[in-house]
């Protein structure tokens, strides 16, 4: 009895520490205007952009190679963006929060119309997600839908930053 005792009062610090941490993740309202206000803020750097929602599975599977990333590659500006409206903020901040993405530049998305803040973002995105946006320090973009690998993040950062 007492080891499971002290099993369960280990459990419940984690999830206390998990969802306090998960509070304090600042995320920023991304409305109308808010792609350019991004790319002002990044003059003259290279960056990528992360899209993701927390219903997308295939999003959730790549947090944890998106936290290798942002360790391995310090020189790499990771900017993640949830398309989810403001009633999902208490799960996006546990994901990152579970994921050790808060760290990061967070945004989510408004509650203003989602296809109007996508077509700010790119006129040719139509909402599929994962979506990442490479950017090199001029702007230039490369978007991609879909799950990457390492090595396919390795051949994008390497074109971004040339």
């Amino acid at each position: 009895m007492p080891r499971f005792s002290i099993l369960l009062c280990s459990y419940l610090l984690g999830s206390l520490a998990l969802t306090a941490h998960a509070e304090t993740t600042a995320l920023k309202p991304f409305g109308p205007g808010s792609y350019q206000k991004l790319l002002d803020s990044k003059a003259n750097k290279p960056f990528m952009l992360v899209i993701w929602s927390i219903t997308c599975s295939s999003c959730l599977k790549d947090m944890a190679l998106l936290n290798k990333m942002q360790r391995t590659r310090p020189d790499i500006d990771i900017v993640m963006l949830a398309t989810d409206d403001s009633s999902a903020t208490d799960r996006i901040r546990q994901i990152l929060a579970k994921n050790e993405l808060t760290g990061l530049e967070n945004w989510q998305f408004g509650d203003e119309n989602p296809q109007k803040l996508r077509y700010e973002i790119d006129p040719k995105w139509y909402g599929e997600l994962p979506r990442t946006y490479f950017l090199d320090k001029k702007h230039g973009r490369e978007g991609i839908s879909g799950v990457l690998s390492q090595k396919d993040y390795e051949a994008m950062f390497k074109k971004m930053m040339n």
